[in-house]
């Protein structure tokens, strides 16, 4: 199924950005999925505390599927995607998914699932209001007795400026490799900024240089948990269990009760 998910899926969610759109295709250089295999283990761990047990789970702002890449292999997986670049990419990766196109914060399917799971794409909600009405949405989708997972990288609490770089090479001959470099301009506000390079390099040599820059939200712990009471969600928070050499980031866990 390929139909748009909402009447409203044109809305853009956030300034056009090169990533999701005329570097989709590079998607599968700059992150592969088997990045994903670790946190994609604990969030199952969280969506698996549905009662009765999870089969079906909607993710919103799925991207170019590498987590669906591996929760797949447990759950029925609906993903949704504002980017339709992104929704190409990942059909490729996770044929037997349905993909829809749709905006988060104003999704309504008219259907139930026994999970909702929205990795860090909920970072593009820059505003309370926003927040709230991705989470909504989370909560419309969700049967009794479900559960929703929200991934944010970062709370108030956490947020460290930093910087992060990766890639990788393809058996074409074409590479891709990212730097990213983030920072809060106004403490004062509920919006961190991230500006990425990418330096691209085509099957015959030839390299070009991308820049594009993403803000995200960043909100405290304790208003991200009234939020999901707020909603209508039991909530918690759970820290993230990870090998990898960074802070662990928070986790929150709503339970439509």
């Amino acid at each position: 199924m390929t139909e748009p998910a909402d009447q409203n899926h044109d809305r853009d969610l956030h300034p056009r950005h090169h990533l999701y759109g005329d570097l989709a295709s590079w998607w599968p250089l700059i992150s592969r999925p088997e990045e994903y295999a670790e946190e994609a283990a604990f969030a199952a761990s969280l969506l698996r505390t549905a009662k009765p047990p999870t089969r079906t789970v909607l993710e919103l702002g799925s991207g170019g599927g590498n987590n669906a890449f591996h929760l797949k292999r447990e759950f029925e997986m609906t993903l949704v995607d504002l980017s339709e670049d992104m929704l190409a990419v990942s059909r490729q990766l996770n044929p037997e998914c349905e993909h829809l196109r749709g905006d988060m914060r104003t999704l309504r399917l008219g259907r139930t699932f026994d999970a909702v799971f929205v990795h860090d794409a909920i970072d593009y909600m820059t505003t309370e209001a926003d927040l709230r009405q991705a989470v909504t949405t989370a909560y419309e989708h969700c049967r009794e007795g479900g559960v929703a997972v929200f991934v944010p990288d970062d709370i108030t609490e956490n947020f460290e400026p930093g910087t992060d770089f990766g890639g990788h090479d393809g058996p074409d001959g074409r590479g891709a490799r990212y730097l990213e470099w983030s920072s809060d301009p106004d403490p004062g506000d509920t919006r961190t900024r991230t500006e990425f390079a990418f330096m691209l390099r085509a099957g015959d040599g030839t390299v070009q240089v991308v820049h594009d820059t993403h803000d995200f939200g960043l909100f405290p712990r304790g208003l991200w948990l009234q939020v999901l009471i707020d909603v209508g969600f039991r909530a918690r928070s759970v820290a993230e269990v990870t090998s990898e050499n960074r802070l662990p980031r928070e986790l929150f866990v709503g339970t439509r009760v």
